[in-house]
């Protein structure tokens, strides 16, 4: 039976205590100087010429965009037997993104962009799915270093990292909920149409 008891408070410990799981089905991104389609890696560029006409003349501006990305949840019950009531509903407050390597060069500002906090205000009832936009490279990011570095194909050429991405809540009766999500970031200054 104490077996059984730790190992219960184990889960418990890991999950929270909220009834309910945060699931995400999906999570994508968005190049902030395209128009393009959301994908499930991001190419972000460092710094984008654009194209801008002044006084009458076409002139070529270098702009730093930010990149945006979505998560799709949905919460399920932990008991399945039992049914979830509007209780149960999740309300998600913030989320924190965190960039790093795979080599394990991790300091932040040196080999990998600052992590950041967000505000999120989006309710998910039980049932229903909900999708949520987030800031996934702020403008910030991209002035600082190692990115700033990487213009004009100074420092590194290229740069991978994972971007972790943790999304924070709470259920109607004030339980703790929390569920992360990754994606592929490749950050170079890229080529621009002219």
């Amino acid at each position: 039976m104490a077996i059984t008891s730790a190992s219960c408070g184990g889960e418990m410990l890991r999950t929270g205590r909220a009834p309910v799981y945060l699931v995400i089905d999906s999570i994508s991104a968005r190049n902030g100087a395209k128009d393009g389609a959301e994908e499930a890696n991001l190419h972000s560029d460092v710094l984008t010429i654009v194209e801008v006409t002044i006084n009458g003349q076409t002139v070529r501006v270098p702009t730093v965009f930010d990149d945006g990305g979505s998560a799709t949840f949905r919460i399920e019950a932990k008991n399945q037997d039992v049914a979830t009531t509007a209780l149960n509903a999740v309300t998600l407050t913030r989320y924190h993104v965190n960039f790093r390597r795979t080599d394990g060069r991790n300091t932040p500002g040196v080999d990998v962009p600052y992590g950041f906090d967000g505000g999120l205000s989006t309710t998910i009832s039980p049932g229903q799915g909900a999708t949520v936009a987030f800031m996934l490279v702020r403008h910030q990011n991209k002035i600082e270093p190692p990115l700033r570095n990487m213009i004009n194909f100074g420092g590194l050429g290229f740069l991978s990292v994972i971007a972790e991405v943790t999304f924070y809540g709470r259920d109607q009766n004030g339980n703790e909920v929390m569920a992360t999500g990754n994606l592929d970031v490749q950050f170079g200054d890229f080529g621009d149409e002219s």
